[in-house]
């Protein structure tokens, strides 16, 4: 039976640190900020938002919302960007996705100041990512890498496998295990025989977005299963990419949905803030 990793707990842990890193940048006289802009009334996006805007507050961190309506005209959004990115109480910009269909969001992303670029999605911190000398990490894979660390596994010579090649999750995911010196399969809808690539990881993140997709037969006996996914079952009940159920009793350690990579990736956008701060400050980040 597999050890539950409490990504609630690990991320609590992460927001504590924060809140003493952004104490002691205040005894500096910075007093780190962060704005999110929020395009359109989608009820997932206003949620994650107001789960930003709660945990800027745990940890100290001034925040700004602009609600902006869906309407909202590209230049409209591309003018208060550039507003933000000239605003020295603002460290982070993020700017909520999905946005509406009419806005270019590769456009929007490339128009923050890369130096405020929390998310990681602009191409200078992909670019800096991919050569492994990065500021900002993609807070999905930040808060993976994390919550792999706290089961005491080491990554370097394990064999890891990626379900997933999204920008946001799969590719850059694949980067941090393989500068943590594991050895990285990405598998994807073209990868053939994806149950005999997935069962020889000893170490298996799940991101491909499909209700537990990742079954018994996929899974290695003592793996470290991490389940990125975050759906809704037959019954409308809150699941992962993995079925939890069937894969639990195989796994030495796996995530639950929810209450795993979850409120990581918060955790580690608040992270991201501080670090944005200290750049702008000319302080090293760690």
């Amino acid at each position: 039976m597999a050890q539950k990793i409490d990504g609630k707990a690990i991320s609590a842990a992460v927001k504590a640190r924060v809140a003493a890193e952004v104490e002691v940048l205040k005894q500096q006289g910075i007093h780190t900020g962060m704005a999110v802009v929020l395009v359109g009334d989608d009820p997932a996006s206003k949620i994650y938002v107001n789960n930003k805007k709660k945990a800027c507050a745990e940890t100290g961190i001034y925040s700004e919302e602009y609600a902006l309506p869906a309407e909202t005209t590209q230049e409209e959004l591309l003018a208060l960007i550039e507003k933000l990115n000239a605003d020295p109480k603002i460290h982070g910009i993020l700017v909520q996705s999905p946005l509406p269909r009419h806005l270019d969001e590769k456009l929007i992303v490339e128009h923050i100041d890369p130096n405020k670029d929390v998310d990681a999605f602009h191409a200078y911190n992909v670019g800096k990512i991919m050569i492994g000398d990065f500021a900002f990490l993609p807070c999905t894979p930040a808060g993976v890498i994390e919550l792999i660390r706290s089961t005491g596994v080491e990554i370097a010579g394990k064999n890891c496998v990626v379900i997933g090649r999204s920008n946001i999750v799969g590719k850059p995911m694949a980067m941090l295990l393989l500068h943590n010196n594991g050895t990285v399969t990405i598998c994807h809808s073209k990868t053939q025989d994806l149950k005999s690539i997935t069962a020889r990881a000893d170490i298996l993140v799940a991101a491909v977005g499909r209700a537990k997709f990742v079954t018994a037969d996929m899974v290695k006996p003592g793996a470290v299963v991490i389940d990125v996914g975050m759906n809704r079952d037959e019954n409308g009940k809150l699941c992962g990419d993995v079925d939890y159920a069937a894969v639990e009793p195989l796994a030495s350690f796996i995530t639950p949905v929810p209450g795993g990579v979850g409120p990581m990736t918060i955790a580690m956008l608040m992270q991201n803030a501080v670090s944005a701060a200290k750049i702008q400050n000319g302080i090293a980040v760690n």
